[in-house]
């Protein structure tokens, strides 16, 4: 029963952040008949996801490499070139 309920607000969480995806997308269209598709959303929500976990991970590494045990902007400064070059 307890993984149902965690599935349930997992997927609340998806919704509620696709819906956010969505209005970003729709604000820096120029014109406002510009729709998007369900589908482009999606993408567009998954592929931000990878690169909030991987901005993570990268830093969480180069903070690690440098011997701090929390991670702080300066490590998040110092992987973003190579994470923006890599997406």
């Amino acid at each position: 029963m307890a993984n149902q309920d965690s599935d349930i607000t997992f997927k609340k969480i998806c919704l509620a952040f696709q819906e956010t995806v969505s209005k970003l997308l729709t604000n820096f269209f120029k014109e406002n008949k510009t729709k998007t598709s369900g589908d482009a959303v999606t993408l567009m929500t998954e592929m931000l996801k990878v690169f909030v976990e991987e901005a993570a991970r990268r830093a969480l590494e180069q903070a690690a490499s440098e011997d701090c045990s929390r991670v702080e902007v300066d490590h998040v400064e110092k992987i973003l070139p190579q994470l923006l070059l890599d997406f």
